[in-house]
């Protein structure tokens, strides 16, 4: 009964007020004689920046809404631009420009049902974004009839509690799994900090307000507290202080197709799951060959073992890393594979990763900055093992050329010179795979040049084929984390914490759930453009290299497109067959 009575409370529960949104007549955002649409795209991207500062409450109806009714006004105004008022470029940003409006148009709508599977468990998500967009609108506040309010939130958040520890509680005919719990329990801690800014926007500003918000205040932002952990032991099952369990929240084949879509790849998930495992079969023979250069014969794990010892001493891992870079950069400069500009070879960057921060990144990122992964005093003798051994020498050796020249870094210091509009369409296709294509290059230059090396840079593409494999089985409800775990440590050799790690940032971070495939998938497309402008085409290696990043941001078709000058088309099999 009690159940009962929340849902009905869910749905008689009024939305806060949405601000309506139409977009601009484009043709009048572009200057006279323009054959692109960059200014109707920064108009775009200046006002859905705008929309989201605006709408600030996570797991909120208004917020997907909003959004949603944002892109469908965009999505209606790109589809009165004439294509034949553009030159290649300009036809190039209005297919991404639309297939990224369509798709974040979609993402709303998945949004608004992923909130609404898990609503009967957060049932005040509506009346906490009510409170704070009133707020945003800059709405005198009645206090006593606003203590009032969080009065009547704390016993609703009393009565699901009670129900929630006298039984595990269930929507009709549909019980609530582990995912939908989680979920919501993330949703009440993000809507605990959501009240937390509201009652600081008035606190000691207004002296009413907190005579009589002080008390309903902190009882209810104690309870919320309280209920999140509750959602995460007994529903979710995970303990409190439980740094470990992964829970994940899978999208579904529907949704990984429609992902597919956005980024113009004709391919269903099972075709690349099946595209990276003979991928996989490519870095097994290559892993064997140079585990006899070794001398460890077919035991190509113990080879493996032995490349992971080969590492920095501690305090030396920053020393190793610059020589690294300025090897990568020689090599691609003497040998004329791309232009690198003197600033861009001059003045990037390095830091040392936070310990919390490799729990979910255990390896090396980059862009900007370059972020050095390696054990810190803090850190348990096994944690500093793992750190050291998955941060080896040879391992980042191939790191670094992906993070840093001619790979991540390099890449966002062209972005930021050309196009910049086209940040629009950001894409992990062409960030990571970018990157990871000149991994491959280099290996095919020779690069490597010991089996030591060659280990290390398998090891990095078996990790990029394997992350296809877990993260689509992971969506499609083909595997699970503990079994994606289980799948690293045995056919890639991870040590078992940087599985962890990599699992947890695959299924259970921000990241889409196409980033994972996105570096190997990616890495094919800059390949197969490859084959076809430089192999078949005749067009310059430096040239091909130079001309992709002055295209800025693009899906790789796309890049094709306009580097080639041809046709559009969303069937572009990349891969050899």
């Amino acid at each position: 009964m009690i159940v009962l009575l929340l849902l009905l409370l869910v749905w008689i529960e009024a939305l806060p007020a949405q601000v309506a949104y139409e977009a601009p007549d484009i043709a009048s955002l572009r200057p006279a004689g323009s054959k692109d649409l960059r200014e109707p795209i920064e108009w775009y991207s200046a006002d859905r920046e705008n929309l989201l500062r605006y709408y600030r409450v996570p797991f909120s109806l208004v917020r997907a809404r909003a959004l949603e009714q944002f892109e469908a006004s965009w999505l209606d105004a790109i589809g009165r631009v004439a294509p034949e008022s553009l030159d290649v470029h300009g036809k190039a940003d209005l297919v991404a420009w639309r297939s990224r409006v369509a798709f974040l148009r979609r993402r709303a709508r998945d949004e608004q049902a992923r909130i609404e599977e898990m609503r009967p468990w957060a049932p005040f998500s509506e009346s906490v974004a009510e409170l704070y967009m009133a707020r945003q609108r800059v709405e005198s506040v009645d206090p006593e009839k606003t203590a009032g309010e969080l009065v009547r939130l704390d016993r609703l958040l009393k009565d699901l509690t009670a129900s929630v520890i006298s039984k595990d509680p269930a929507a009709p005919n549909k019980p609530v799994t582990k995912t939908i719990a989680f979920r919501a329990a993330r949703a009440v801690d993000s809507l605990r900090q959501t009240l937390k800014e509201w009652y600081g926007f008035y606190d000691g500003y207004d002296p009413l307000f907190t005579w009589w918000l002080k008390e309903p205040y902190q009882r209810l932002d104690k309870d919320m507290a309280a209920y999140a952990e509750l959602l995460r032991e007994k529903l979710a099952g995970v303990k409190k202080d439980d740094r470990d369990t992964i829970i994940g929240d899978p999208v579904g084949r529907d949704a990984l197709m429609a992902e597919l879509s956005a980024e113009l790849i004709p391919y269903t998930p099972e075709e690349l799951i099946a595209m990276a495992e003979k991928e996989f079969a490519w870095c097994d023979g290559e892993m064997l060959r140079a585990s006899r250069d070794l001398g460890f014969g077919e035991d190509w794990k113990k080879a493996l073992e032995h490349v992971k010892t080969l590492h920095a001493a501690p305090g030396k891992q920053p020393e190793l890393v610059r020589d690294q870079v300025i090897e990568a950069l020689d090599f691609v400069t003497r040998n004329g594979m791309i232009t690198v500009p003197p600033q861009a070879s001059a003045v990037w960057r390095m830091r040392m990763m936070t310990p919390e921060r490799q729990r979910i990144n255990p390896f090396f990122t980059g862009g900007p900055e370059l972020s050095v992964s390696f054990p810190t005093d803090g850190m348990t003798h096994e944690q500093k093992q793992m750190s050291m051994r998955g941060n080896n020498i040879h391992f980042s050796r191939a790191t670094v050329l992906h993070e840093v020249i001619p790979g991540h870094y390099l890449q966002m210091y062209m972005n930021r010179r050309h196009r910049p509009y086209r940040d629009a369409f950001w894409t992990p296709f062409w960030m990571e795979g970018w990157a990871l294509y000149w991994e491959m290059i280099l290996w095919d230059r020779g690069f490597p040049r010991t089996p030591e090396n060659r280990i290390g840079a398998l090891f990095w593409r078996m990790h990029r084929c394997a992350r296809i494999v877990f993260s689509l089985k992971f969506h499609l409800g083909q595997m699970t984390p503990d079994e994606a775990i289980a799948y690293l440590v045995e056919r890639v050799g991870h040590e078992r914490e940087n599985a962890a790690a990599e699992v947890r940032r695959s299924v259970a971070s921000a990241d889409g759930p196409l980033y994972q495939c996105a570096y190997m998938l990616g890495a094919l497309q800059f390949r197969g453009l490859r084959r076809e402008a430089v192999e078949s085409g005749g067009m310059g290696e430096r040239e091909f290299h130079d001309r992709i990043l002055r295209l800025g941001m693009l899906p790789v078709e796309l890049v094709r497109a306009s580097l080639r000058n041809v046709p559009h088309t969303a069937n572009w099999r990349f891969y050899p067959e």
